[in-house]
């Protein structure tokens, strides 16, 4: 892999090991464009929503919700378009944006390590893109959810999820919008106003 043309992809959905699209990023490993660094939690607290057919957005909204853990990746160029296509962030699904995590050993720690916020200073802190729901949709999703956030999307909540190739043709998960009737949620961390966001 070109170290010059790396970047640091943390992943908290479907892409991580042992779920639905990790297959993308091992074909990527085993073609010299990612490699898997560490598990890695947000430093600070953003929603993580489950939406319409169990897919997992990360909302642009810091300071709410938890601590998301997940893994860190180095991807080159080459991968990264690839994960963009898979993310569709030219199709108004996500997009890719900065964010600092922290290395984690997954066990050790408690809620209250992964509720309190680590700045960007933090031992071990780093620069990441993580795919962040795009902002048409995000604020949607926050109300959906009860404004109430996951720490993790877990093997349980990946049950649901139906893969972009077992989607109807020329669908997406946009098309579900409409038919969510209660999306999951988890018990009350804190309620707040959410503020809308405009795409720059």
């Amino acid at each position: 892999m070109d170290l010059d043309r790396t970047a640091l992809v943390f992943v908290y959905g479907t892409l991580k090991r042992r779920f639905p699209n990790h297959s993308l990023l091992a074909d990527l490993a085993a073609a010299g464009d990612a490699s898997f660094l560490t598990f890695a939690r947000t430093a600070r607290r953003f929603p993580l929503v489950i939406g319409p057919l169990s897919i997992p957005f990360l909302l642009r909204l810091p300071g709410f919700g938890r601590r998301v853990d997940g893994e860190l990746y180095a991807v080159s160029s080459r991968g990264l378009s690839r994960l963009d296509e898979l993310e569709g962030t030219t199709r108004g699904h996500y997009d890719r944006i900065p964010l600092v995590v922290v290395p984690f050993t997954p066990g050790a720690d408690g809620d209250e390590a992964r509720d309190s916020e680590e700045g960007e200073d933090a031992p071990g802190a780093v620069t990441a893109e993580a795919y962040f729901a795009h902002p048409s949709i995000g604020d949607d999703l926050w109300r959906r959810c009860g404004e109430r956030g996951l720490v993790s999307y877990t093997e349980d909540d990946a049950s649901g999820y139906v893969p972009p190739k077992d989607r109807p043709a020329g669908t997406t998960f946009l098309g579900e919008w409409t038919d969510i009737d209660s999306p999951r949620v988890v018990p009350p961390v804190e309620i707040v106003e959410v503020k809308k966001f405009q795409l720059q």
